[in-house]
């Protein structure tokens, strides 16, 4: 079952827009809302940073399954085949 959600939520996750899942954080919105004339406007600046802090958010967690990909695909096997 776990194998066929990947593709579906993988292709939820492209689909959907950045602006629905990078919100950022309250001091770059701050930032963002206080330079409204500066470097093309606001909009510009904000997707800028919400890009940055999305790139920047992803990569521990790519290392970190990259790293332990054999004990997490062992455990939703163990999971799976588990009765109860």
């Amino acid at each position: 079952m776990l194998r066929r959600a990947w593709p579906v939520l993988l292709l939820l996750l492209l689909v959907l827009p950045t602006e629905l899942w990078a919100q950022g954080c309250a001091m770059c919105k701050a930032t963002v809302e206080g330079q409204q004339q500066a470097f093309g406007g606001e909009q510009n600046i904000g997707r800028g940073l919400n890009s940055g802090i999305l790139y920047l958010m992803a990569a521990p967690y790519v290392l970190l399954f990259l790293l332990f990909r054999k004990r997490i695909v062992g455990f939703f096997k163990e999971f799976a085949n588990a009765e109860g």
